[in-house]
């Protein structure tokens, strides 16, 4: 049975998109027979890298998916937040050697835009049950 670390983002300025993306994380592993040991919850996408590497550390987990939703604002902030978010889980998987999924939708959508892609959270736990597989 793979074992995952799920990490969970909660600015999403709405709280359901969120809520929706965990539940179908958790659902994806159940149906691939998968365990979440651990969820960690961040304040933001910015901060998955931190509690991704937390939970790559630990021998309890073989893989990490992350979930998080970054909406369009009036700058250009939500670029600069996914580029950031993006590369800092590139560097933990690389250097925990641990898959680590990106399920962090955006930037550049609305609310309404968010709400269509829920399904990416099942999409990060299907990623890392996967590579945990392939590269195992």
């Amino acid at each position: 049975m793979v074992r995952l670390g799920l990490v969970v983002a909660q600015f999403d300025k709405t709280g359901d998109v969120i809520d929706s993306m965990e539940s179908h994380a958790h659902e994806a592993a159940a149906d691939h027979g998968a365990d979440v040991v651990a969820t960690i919850e961040v304040p933001g996408s910015y901060d998955t890298p931190l509690a991704a590497d937390r939970l790559a550390r630990r021998e309890d987990v073989d893989a990490v998916a992350v979930v998080g939703a970054i909406i369009e604002g009036d700058t250009d902030h939500d670029e600069v937040i996914a580029d950031a978010a993006a590369q800092g889980l590139t560097d933990v998987s690389l250097d925990r050697d641990t898959p680590v999924t990106l399920g962090v939708i955006g930037p550049g959508m609305s609310v309404a835009e968010a709400r269509e892609r829920v399904e990416y959270g099942a999409t990060a736990v299907e990623s890392a049950v996967d590579l945990v597989e392939e590269l195992d």
